[in-house]
């Protein structure tokens, strides 16, 4: 595991924040909304422990969209778009933090692949070894 706080921001550097715990799981999502939030053919994350997410600078840059069908709302700076995380509609100190935001290594690699059965045709899966799962990851 990295050294804690783990820290991170956007690509402009206007949000920074810190996780004062070490993340829960990580892995990586295959949805098409998750496709659409980031541009790629799936969203690698971490979810971390609740009440371990706090922005040091920049709240007033963090937007959120939330779908309308009351899925995890996306969280994002409003200055470089960078997504950020995303929030858990029920309980609002549960996020999703995008690997690719922060500052090094958090040391904790996905370990699985969900909602594979949407999966961009035009990116093949890999074959990793992570369990594969249609839809979301059982609980």
């Amino acid at each position: 595991m990295s050294e804690l706080p783990l820290t991170g921001g956007c690509l402009c550097g206007g949000v920074q924040f810190e996780v004062t715990e070490e993340p829960l799981t990580a892995g990586y999502c295959h949805c098409t909304r998750c496709q659409r939030r980031t541009g790629t053919a799936a969203s690698a994350q971490a979810r971390v422990a609740p009440g371990s997410l706090r922005v040091v600078r920049g709240q007033e840059l963090v937007r959120e969209w939330a779908p309308p069908d009351r899925g995890w709302p996306r969280c994002f700076c409003s200055a470089c778009g960078s997504a950020l995380w995303s929030r858990s509609p029920t309980e609002s100190d549960v996020f999703s933090v995008r690997l690719g935001t922060f500052d090094r290594d958090p040391g904790l690699h996905p370990q699985y692949r969900q909602f594979v059965a949407y999966a961009a045709p035009w990116e093949p899966l890999p074959d990793d070894g992570l369990p594969r799962y249609d839809e979301r990851i059982p609980s």
